[in-house]
C-alpha cells in the first residue's frame, strides 16, 4: 500500500511540474527570441504575458484535429500521442534529488536512450502518415539526424559509464561528489578530454530533440513546417510539447552525466534545486543558441556528425580507455 501511494504521488508530481514547464518554456522561449531579437514577445496577456501559454493552450484544445484525405488515420493520430508518452516515460527515471526519483534502476542510462528512440521514430511516423509529400521529406530528415547524431552521444555515454563504472544515473551523480572539480566535465585524470566531451554531448542532444540550428525536420524555410505541416489543434500541440519534454531530458541528462546532477558546486547542501538550477541554465543556453545561430545545411548536419564528432568521440573512447589503464 505504501508503495502504491509512492507511485501515485509521484505520479501527480511529475504530472503537475511537467504540465507547468511544458506550458511556460514555450512563454521563456518567445520572450527570449524577443529580448534577444529587440523584440518584446508576448506582453498582453496577464502581466508580462504570463497567462499566454494559458490562453495557447485552450486555443489548440479547442480546435477540431481535420486528418487530411491522404492521411493514414491510425497513424497520424498516433505519431503526437506517441511522442508524448515517450517523454512521461522518461521522467520517471530522472534523479531529481539523492532520495527523489520515481524509479532507480540499474541500467536508466541504456532505459534513457531505447525510449527516446520512439521520438525520432514518432516524427517519421507523422510525417509518412500525413500524406505529404514535405511532411515525408521531413520525417526522413529527421531518422538521418537521428541515426547521424545517437552514435557519437553513446559513444560519450560509454565513456562516463567507463569512469564511474555504473549505468545508475544516481550512482553517476554520487561519484561526482565534493566540490565542483571533482564533475566530470572537469575530470582530466580521467580524460584530458572531457570538457570537449561535455561539448560533444551537448551538441548531440540538440540535434536529437531537432533544436535550431539543428531542426532539419522542420525547417520552415525549405519543407512548409516539415513533419507538422498537416497537424493542428491537439495534434499540433502534443509535438510542441514533446519538442520541450525532450529539450528538458537533454538539459537533464548532460546534468546527470556531467554537472554532477544534485551535487552542490562547492560540496555543500546538495539537493533538488542544484539540478534544477543546472538544468535550467542548460535550457535557456538552448534558447538562445535557437535565437543566435541560421539553420545548419543538412548535408554540414551530417557532415559534422560523421566526419568530426563520431572519430572525436571514438578517439574519446579510446583516451578514456587509455588512462583508466595507466593511471
Amino acid at each position: 500500500m505504501d508503495e502504491l501511494i509512492r507511485i501515485l504521488s509521484y505520479f501527480v508530481g511529475i504530472a503537475a511540474f511537467l504540465g507547468l514547464n511544458l506550458a511556460y518554456l514555450g512563454w521563456v522561449e518567445r520572450k527570449g527570441a524577443g529580448h534577444i531579437q529587440r523584440r518584446i514577445g508576448p506582453k498582453d496577456v496577464g502581466p508580462y504575458g504570463l497567462l499566454q501559454p494559458l490562453a495557447d493552450g485552450l486555443k489548440l484544445m479547442s480546435k477540431q484535429l481535420v486528418v487530411p484525405d491522404n492521411a493514414d488515420r491510425l497513424l497520424y493520430m498516433s505519431a503526437p500521442v506517441l511522442a508524448m508518452v515517450a517523454t512521461v516515460i522518461l521522467f520517471v527515471t530522472i534523479p531529481w534529488g539523492e532520495n527523489l526519483v520515481p524509479r532507480e534502476f540499474d541500467y536508466g542510462l541504456i532505459m534513457i536512450f531505447a525510449v527516446a528512440s520512439a521520438a525520432g521514430l514518432s516524427i517519421l511516423l507523422g510525417g509518412w502518415a500525413s500524406g505529404n509529400k514535405y511532411s515525408l521529406i521531413a520525417g526522413t530528415r529527421a531518422v538521418s539526424q537521428s541515426v547521424a547524431f545517437e552514435i557519437p552521444m553513446l559513444i560519450t555515454a560509454i565513456t562516463i559509464v567507463m569512469i564511474t563504472g555504473t549505468m545508475n544515473l544516481n550512482e553517476i551523480i554520487r561519484s561526482q561528489s565534493g566540490m565542483f572539480w571533482n564533475w566530470n566535465v572537469f575530470a582530466l585524470d580521467k580524460s584530458i578530454l572531457m570538457p570537449i566531451s561535455f561539448l560533444v554531448f551537448f551538441v548531440c542532444s540538440m540535434a536529437e530533440i531537432n533544436r535550431a540550428p539543428f531542426d532539419l525536420g522542420e525547417a520552415e524555410s525549405e519543407l512548409v513546417a516539415g513533419y507538422i505541416t498537416e497537424y493542428g489543434g491537439m495534434g499540433f500541440g502534443l509535438f510542441m510539447m514533446a519538442e520541450y519534454g525532450n529539450m528538458m531530458i537533454g538539459a537533464s541528462l548532460t546534468t546527470i552525466l556531467f554537472l554532477g546532477g544534485w551535487q552542490c558546486p562547492f560540496g555543500l547542501f546538495p539537493g533538488p534545486h542544484w539540478f534544477l538550477l543546472k538544468m535550467y541554465f542548460l535550457i535557456w543556453t538552448i534558447v538562445w543558441i535557437r535565437w543566435t545561430y541560421p539553420r545548419t545545411t543538412l548535408w554540414g548536419l551530417l557532415n559534422l556528425s560523421w566526419k568530426y564528432l563520431i572519430p572525436f568521440s571514438l578517439v574519446n573512447l579510446l583516451v578514456t580507455a587509455l588512462f583508466i589503464k595507466v593511471f
